[in-house]
């Protein structure tokens, strides 16, 4: 397990497409935990699969399962919560995540403690003397009706900070989303936001219908949120995905958000602090 960042700072650890560690202080956090292997199939539900192109740095066996605090799951699709996470993370460990995804975990899969987290609602954990606040924000995985054929999906703020309530940093975890205008509320509610995640890909289904961001909509979402840095993640790692990370960093140069973007590859670590400038 890594050693314990310095203090007001958060370590992520990229694990490949959506799936990091996080740590800030004695709290760890595992994201969207996907761990299939090259050319495995994951399941996006009505039948349609779509083959891993890559590793993921961490095998699911290697993480530090004695320290994790909470898992926060953005959705149920089977390249964010997958049979070999189902498998070995612990029937114990609390899951953050939609009320649609947690009802299914509990019920199906024994994950107790499963919490289903409501648009704007948030849970608090505590280790020691490091807090962190989770908050449900707005995400929408299609745009217009075609959003009822895929699961409910949720951003995540993380406010990092100690026992005292004080909060240090921001963390933003969009989720599987497109550009809708729900994204613009967290903006105006969440102004500064330290480290945002971006989900990009541009996920691809049958028939030509883009339900993740693309290079131009996670463009468009940091002229949006304006966080001081992003890490984009969700790219090239399955065969729907056909918008590549070359695709984003060029478009975020152009538009002048190139000083914001934190190159990480899968299996590297990143460390952000709380008075990060833009």
């Amino acid at each position: 397990m890594d050693r314990t960042p310095p203090a007001g700072t958060v370590r992520v650890r990229f694990i490949g497409n959506a799936t990091l560690l996080i740590r800030y202080g004695s709290l760890t956090l595992l994201t969207d935990p996907n761990f299939l292997h090259r050319g495995q199939l994951a399941h996006l539900g009505y039948g349609l699969v779509s083959r891993r192109l890559t590793e993921p740095a961490v095998d699911v066996t290697g993480l530090p399962h004695a320290d994790l605090d909470a898992v926060v799951l953005s959705h149920l699709h089977g390249d964010h919560f997958d049979r070999v996470a189902r498998r070995h993370l612990d029937r114990g460990l609390p899951f953050l995540t939609t009320p649609h995804a947690s009802r299914v975990l509990q019920g199906l899969f024994g994950f107790h403690r499963a919490v289903g987290l409501r648009t704007w609602q948030s849970h608090t954990l505590l280790r020691g003397d490091s807090l962190v606040r989770v908050t449900a924000l707005p995400g929408r995985h299609a745009p217009g009706p075609a959003r009822r054929l895929l699961p409910p999906v949720m951003g995540s703020l993380l406010e990092f900070g100690d026992r005292s309530g004080r909060i240090r940093l921001v963390m933003y975890l969009s989720g599987d989303t497109v550009m809708f205008d729900g994204l613009r509320d967290i903006a105006r509610r969440c102004p500064d936001v330290h480290l945002a995640v971006l989900h990009l890909g541009g996920t691809t289904l049958p028939g030509g219908l883009v339900v993740t961001m693309d290079a131009g909509q996670g463009a468009d979402l940091l002229d949006v949120i304006r966080p001081h840095r992003a890490l984009p993640v969700h790219y090239d790692d399955y065969g729907v995905f056909r918008s590549p990370l070359s695709d984003f960093l060029a478009e975020a140069a152009r538009r002048g958000h190139g000083g914001r973007i934190l190159r990480c590859r899968p299996g590297e670590r990143v460390t952000v602090g709380g008075d990060t400038r833009r």
